[in-house]
């Protein structure tokens, strides 16, 4: 890849990301896209065959089923189900290449050979002829080194530690065996391989007492990576997808960037994730737009980090009924689905419930798919602006040589004027532009030529809220995607200033005087030593919800006011704030209305409130 370099585009005076910007000059940018090569084409353009040097298209069933955070098995009738949806989708427009199957499709005496009885009667054969009968490749979910719900084998004993909790990959026979069960399944046809949970600490018995912890941490990386390597040396048309256990502090959106992954592993992996789908630690009244600011902002880690956009698996696409996703279905789907293509990585991939995806939504993920996959191909992706984590505007651009998309985002409880700059001196002019995609409600502004502003590409987003702006090509009719019309941004928001008290161990409260004609939004945030404290009592089916352990309530006259949010859902991944709001047509004008927050944490919080009187 060419070298790096970094150049900041935040706000003066404020620390933003570094961004990592490729050079424009070579192929890529000089092949721009051939006429009729746009969002409602035939066909997206490809170059090349072996491993992840284009753009590929993932479905994985994962959320669909979920057996860590819900009870939904997998089964081979469910994994049937998908796969036909995945051959309806395709005749619809839809880019589909692989399947990719996740975990606990595994026997657990079998060392990954066999698939699970009883709920794969047939084994994977009839999986495996209709993939191959409709030209999608295979891929499998494997666990590395941990025998996450997997007996041991015979082979694997002598690599095993002192507590028998995971094999060492550089001492013993487990490395060896692994890699020939890849290869059993790669002559069976299986095209991509994803790896969880890895685990470079373990040592046998006899390492352990030979080597420093640091020298077992290094010789298990170093014989993993080059076994990897090897394989797909022996094997060059598979992908092999790095998730748990490879680098990257992915458990927030508050903690420092720092070089926490080890850039050596993208010599054996295509891609390496960022992080399973969750909650940013930025409040937000739509549920959904905090998921997306998460994603948006450990794209940011990871590039900052040194990897290329490209080679970033964003997995911020999911449209399930499990818990891993929250039960979303398809809430807020468009713009889950824009950004898992604006963000520029080349591993696309789709999570959970393809049925959810009727022949509407169809026509609508495709239009999607041929635009970005054609500027994945033919162009350059870059970030810019501040970091999703700290509550600053921020966006990505996808760049040809003939026009640009902008994916632009506002995190802030505020309406912000963001400029949107030019990333790269090869890009062409930025004007006209046209707004392409939007949320309702607020009506986003672009400033024209001519209008008198310092600025000509200045634009007014709404608080939370997603915009689409495309220049040159992208700037033509053609390419409007519409309108988001199940998230709702306010026209008008403004703060309310209000004096919270302590009402008791982890409450506050405070009294105001109700607005006359104006909704009211509620923000709680939940920290400890400078730091977001994240609540969670369990996932589904038996969790308990958010609503019950971060509480917002009001009251007017001695009677209990509704308040309307959005996150009464058990959440594995906690959450460290509430958003609720409260409609002026529950209130009385001028009358006391009392708000009341308070934390279940077990351990003392600190809890903040912000008040914002808003207009839809």
């Amino acid at each position: 890849m060419p070298a790096a370099t970094s150049r900041c585009l935040g706000p003066t005076g404020s620390l933003t990301l570094a961004i990592l910007c490729l050079s424009l000059t070579g192929a890529r940018f000089l092949c721009s896209a051939a006429p009729g090569q746009d969002a409602d084409s035939d066909s997206v353009p490809v170059r090349g065959t072996v491993a992840l040097n284009q753009p590929v298209a993932v479905y994985n069933n994962w959320s669909a089923y979920d057996e860590l955070s819900d009870n939904i098995e997998l089964t081979e009738a469910l994994a049937m189900k998908e796969l036909d949806q995945i051959v309806r989708l395709r005749r619809a427009g839809i880019r589909i290449d692989y399947y990719l199957m996740d975990a606990f499709w595994y026997a657990t005496n079998g060392g990954y050979r066999e698939f699970r009885q009883p709920n794969w009667p047939n084994g994977p054969d009839r999986w495996l002829k209709a993939c191959r009968d409709n030209q999608i490749k295979p891929g499998l979910w494997v666990a590395c080194n941990v025998p996450f719900r997997l007996n041991v084998l015979p082979e694997w004993q002598s690599s095993m530690d002192v507590t028998g909790s995971a094999m060492c990959f550089f001492d013993g026979g487990f490395l060896p065996q692994f890699i020939d069960t890849m290869q059993f399944w790669y002559d069976r046809g299986v095209r991509l391989f994803k790896f969880d949970f890895a685990n470079f600490t373990i040592a046998t018995p006899d390492a352990a007492r030979r080597y420093t912890k640091e020298e077992v941490f290094r010789r298990n990386c170093d014989a993993f990576r080059q076994a990897l390597s090897e394989f797909k040396k022996k094997n060059p048309e598979v992908l092999l997808a790095a998730f748990n256990g490879f680098g990257g502090d992915t458990e927030g959106t508050a903690t420092p960037i720092r070089q926490t992954v080890n850039l050596r592993w993208l010599e054996a992996f295509d891609s390496l994730y960022c992080g399973d789908p969750r909650l940013s630690d930025v409040p937000a009244m739509n549920f959904w737009r905090s998921m997306d600011f998460y994603t948006d902002h450990m794209v940011r880690y990871y590039e900052a980090n040194g990897v290329p956009l490209e080679r970033i698996d964003n997995t911020g696409c999911m449209f399930g009924v499990a818990g891993t996703c929250y039960a979303r279905r398809t809430a807020a789907w468009k713009s889950m689905l824009l950004l898992e293509h604006a963000r520029g990585g080349w591993m696309n991939v789709y999570y959970g419930n393809l049925e959810l995806i009727d022949d509407t939504k169809a026509k609508w993920f495709a239009k999607v798919q041929r635009l970005f996959l054609s500027l994945q191909s033919f162009g350059r992706t870059y970030p810019f602006g501040g970091l999703p984590g700290r509550e600053e505007p921020y966006g990505f651009c996808s760049v040809t040589a003939n026009g640009s998309l902008y994916t632009v985002v506002n995190p802030t409880q505020a309406p912000r004027v963001v400029t949107l700059p030019r990333v790269h001196r090869l890009q062409p002019a930025l004007q006209p532009g046209r707004i392409q995609f939007r949320d309702a409600g607020f009506i986003p502004h672009l400033a024209r030529p001519g209008e008198g502003l310092p600025h000509q590409n200045e634009l007014k987003l709404g608080p939370e809220q997603l915009v689409v702006v495309g220049y040159g090509e992208y700037a033509k009719a053609h390419y409007d995607l519409g309108l988001q019309d199940d998230v709702v941004i306010p026209k008008s928001i403004r703060p309310l200033a209000a004096e919270f008290h302590h009402g008791g161990t982890n409450a506050v409260a405070s009294t105001i005087v109700a607005p006359r004609s104006s909704d009211l939004r509620i923000v709680l945030r939940q920290a400890a030593d400078d730091k977001p404290v994240r609540s969670s009592r369990g996932a589904p089916p038996i969790g308990t919800p958010l609503n019950q352990i971060l509480v917002i309530r009001a009251e007017q006259e001695g009677r209990p006011i509704p308040v309307h949010l959005n996150y009464d859902k058990a959440i594995w991944s906690g959450l460290s704030w509430a958003v609720a709001e409260i409609e002026n047509q529950d209130l009385k004008f001028g009358e006391p209305l009392v708000i009341h927050c308070a934390s279940l944490e077990t351990r003392a919080v600190d809890l903040k409130v912000e008040l914002y009187i808003v207009d839809y």
